[in-house]
């Protein structure tokens, strides 16, 4: 089975997986959406989107660079 990668704990998540950090991400941006937050809150919840949308576009961007790597060395091998 695939090791799920944490996210790296200086960028302030923790330990998250990509799909609690993704989930989390969703819940953020309805709570945006939905309003009924003090302008504090509403900044704090939109800076905790960008690390969190960060973080998951990293995961998502090393997933593709590794396969395009396999890709690679299977057309070199075929």
């Amino acid at each position: 089975m695939a090791e799920k990668k944490k996210a790296p704990a200086e960028d302030g998540l923790g330990d998250l997986t990509y799909e609690q950090a993704r989930e989390e991400l969703v819940e953020t941006v309805r709570r945006l959406e939905a309003g009924g937050t003090t302008l504090e809150e509403s900044l704090a919840l939109w800076e905790r989107g960008e690390r969190l949308a960060t973080a998951c576009q990293g995961w998502l961007d090393g997933a593709r660079e590794r396969l395009e790597a396999v890709l690679e060395k299977d057309a070199e091998q075929g």
